[in-house]
């Protein structure tokens, strides 16, 4: 089944190619050049605002910069050159660099970064995710290049929160509308590397480097970004030279990973593990309230067939909701292994029975559940396809409904939906940021979590273990939250996912930066 789900895949693929293979917005002459990389994503940069988070996180991460950077060796000075903290851990003072401009000329200092710091928190309710916004308590200019930020608590992973690419990023105080973001702004200004020149809403964008960029000037002078929402589309322009780099998980398939990895004049890199690709369970519907169901559903999925029918090997078959290569996440959880046999007997204790080939009943009804996927992933569709197939074997009546990503956003977030896909936030947001978010309306983890006897007490060990002090007491908390989590079959992991690239042998180091959702440019060069 699986085969033949893949080959109505390709074909598909192929069809689209032709469909596409003439699409408005090719590549120039004038994109073309010694000194300009030209790259591709899937739709427009949208809103830079880097306080908000409708806009392409690439993009932002090449126009604004943060007090700290994560890098793979940890956190490093960015616009901060150093700084202290306090004895009990609720004090952070930083001493800024004097040299940085705002590329419209205004200077950097702490009166700019309290602005932005004000700002973010003027619309603290769009920030609940993060758990340092609500513990700031104070934002202080000491002086000229000295900043103090106050927390009511302490709290572990602040210099991470304060690193990701937004929204603790800074705008020139000049775009603020009445010192406030929340509203949107009136110009696109940092200090970063780089410069937006020119956007043409869904056909392409233009960034060229800051020439007076206060640290190290990045080899690439120009980056043209190509709007092409068509898989296949973008790989025949890499092969025909129109574009020079496909960059990130959902960009690159995995036979075109193996494609230009053997193709002359082309190369591929992949990333060590970034997040979990994984099926979330609402356990406040219907046949889902029941754990047994939720487990036996769990021993119902071959991951090792999707991981290598699927994904080639790519992504590698996930055992756990983080790896136990995450912080924290390594706990002595034990899999649940993939058996159709036990996931009857666990249907049977949950009083569904069948009778031939028809489906599980119970009470006078089917057991039928609805799988929601994003309809602009191709993979989530053919694993969608794939479990409808294999759990109508097992008696299970599994629906499957493509939206459009908004769409699927809102009915998550809802609650509307029997069975979703979901993946961890990845590094560097695992595990605090994505357990944090479970106890608020941020994806679908909220409402999906309602039906457990002890979702207070997983709230209030998640805000524990992100303010504790004391290693051995957040060590316990975390255990104890995935192990809830786990026991309760909440979650279904599939995969984790890696970072993808395929480009033009004339990019030369295309390396990942740890946040999954940067592209490092700047770390690039191209060949003259």
């Amino acid at each position: 089944m699986l085969r033949r789900v893949l080959s109505c895949v390709f074909v598909c693929f192929m069809l689209l190619g032709i469909v596409f293979l003439f699409s408005p917005g090719e590549a120039s002459a004038s994109d073309r050049d010694d000194e300009t990389l030209v790259y591709v994503n899937f739709g427009d940069i949208r809103d830079l605002n880097p306080h908000l988070y409708a806009g392409e996180m690439y993009a932002q991460n090449l126009l604004y910069e943060s007090l700290v950077k994560i890098t793979e060796k940890g956190i490093e000075p960015w616009l901060a050159e150093k700084w202290d903290v306090s004895e009990d851990g609720r004090v952070y003072t930083f001493h800024l660099r004097k040299d940085v401009l705002f590329t419209d000329g205004e200077k950097f200092d702490a009166a700019a970064a309290k602005a932005n710091f004000d700002a973010v928190l003027d619309n603290i309710q769009r920030h609940g995710w993060l758990e340092m916004v609500r513990l700031m308590e104070s934002v202080e200019a000491v002086d000229d290049y000295t900043l103090k930020i106050g927390l009511k608590e302490p709290y572990f992973p602040m210099l991470v929160e304060l690193g990701v690419t937004r929204p603790m990023r800074f705008i020139s105080p000049k775009c603020m509308k009445d010192g406030a973001t929340k509203d949107g702004v009136t110009g696109l200004i940092g200090t970063g590397a780089y410069i937006l020149a020119e956007n043409t809403v869904d056909q392409k964008a233009v960034f060229v480097r800051n020439e007076r960029y206060w640290g190290e000037k990045p080899a690439i002078k120009r980056i043209v970004v190509r709007v092409i929402p068509d898989n296949q589309t973008r790989v025949l322009a890499l092969e025909k030279g129109e574009i020079d780099l496909i960059y990130g998980k959902n960009m690159v398939d995995a036979e075109s990973m193996e494609r230009f990895a053997a193709m002359n004049g082309f190369k591929a890199a992949l990333s060590e593990p970034v997040s979990t690709r994984m099926l979330l369970l609402n356990t406040t519907r219907g046949a889902l309230r029941d754990v047994n169901v939720r487990k036996a559903l769990q021993h119902a999925v071959d991951k090792s067939t999707i991981s290598e029918g699927i994904f080639h090997g790519i992504e590698s078959p996930a055992d756990f909701l983080l790896a136990t290569t995450v912080p924290y996440c390594d706990v002595g959880l034990k899999p649940y292994a993939y058996s159709m046999e036990s996931a009857a007997d666990l249907f049977k204790k949950a009083g569904w029975a069948r009778s031939g080939k028809s489906f599980l009943r119970k009470d006078g009804a089917s057991l039928e559940l609805t799988l929601l996927y994003n309809a602009n992933s191709v993979p989530e569709r053919t694993i969608a396809e794939y479990l409808q197939s294999e759990w109508a074997e097992l008696g299970v009546d599994l629906k499957i409904l493509g939206e459009e990503e908004q769409s699927y956003r809102d009915r998550q977030k809802a609650g509307d939906f029997d069975i979703v896909f979901n993946i961890s936030w990845g590094t560097p947001y695992d595990p605090q940021s994505f357990l944090g978010g479970m106890r608020t309306v941020v994806y679908g983890d909220y409402m999906a979590q309602q039906g457990l006897k002890e979702k207070a007490k997983l709230d209030e060990s998640i805000v524990k273990a992100l303010v504790s002090t004391d290693l051995e007491e957040r060590r316990a908390l975390f255990s104890y939250i995935l192990n809830l989590l786990h026991d309760e079959a909440v979650y279904i992991p599939l995969t984790y996912e890696r970072n993808r690239a395929v480009f033009s042998e004339r990019v030369r180091n295309v390396t990942f930066n740890p946040s999954q959702f940067e592209v490092p440019f700047e770390k690039m060069s191209l060949e003259k």
